[in-house]
């Protein structure tokens, strides 16, 4: 009797302990999708701004068809990827990369620079950048505490068992990655 009664409680603390973890590996699994759609309603924010920012320039800028074309092309394809893909990892940097190109065609019109529209576009697409900054770091911190949680022992027994798979980061590309690790050059 007393070896039975033995083993139900060993039952009832293992089942408690795999509960435990199963529920705790969910947690962090929908922290982690949450967190990419704090990072997805960033990006469409830009995406709602960057029509508006092309239309504005397009006016003062007809030479550089080429340019807006290519930010409106970015736009869309970024736009077009609704997941956590490698591929809409380099369609976001792409779009990053035209912005750049644009605010540095923006330099050769003193007009537009001077427009107010455009003034408050560019702040609110720099805001935009730095909270897509913000919540793409948020991100990364939820999905290693996530992929730490299905690395660990005893949980990545569980993990396997229940077929949880580990979240990618969102990384830089490369080009932005050996532009980060240059040394800042001042000069006086």
């Amino acid at each position: 009797m007393n070896a039975l009664v033995t083993l139900i409680i060993i039952a009832v603390v293992l089942a408690v302990f795999i509960i435990s973890i199963y529920n705790g590996l969910v947690s962090k699994r929908l922290r982690t999708k949450e967190a990419w759609s704090t990072v997805d309603t960033q990006l469409k924010r830009r995406y709602d701004l960057i029509p508006n920012l092309v239309e504005t320039v397009k006016s003062y800028a007809k030479h550089e068809s080429k340019t807006l074309e290519t930010v409106t092309n970015a736009r869309n394809m970024a736009m077009s990827i609704k997941d956590t893909t490698v591929q809409k990892e380099q369609y976001e940097n792409m779009l990053t990369s035209s912005l750049k190109s644009l605010f540095a065609v923006s330099e050769s019109y003193p007009d537009l620079k001077a427009n107010q529209n455009f003034l408050e576009l560019q702040q609110e697409l720099e805001d935009t950048e730095t909270k897509i900054q913000a919540a793409r770091q948020f991100y990364n911190t939820t999905v290693l505490s996530y992929n730490t949680a299905l690395s660990i022992f005893p949980n990545n027994l569980i993990a396997n068992r229940f077929n949880f798979t580990p979240e990618r980061f969102f990384e830089l590309e490369e080009e932005e990655k050996k532009e980060v690790r240059k040394a800042v050059k001042v000069q006086f």
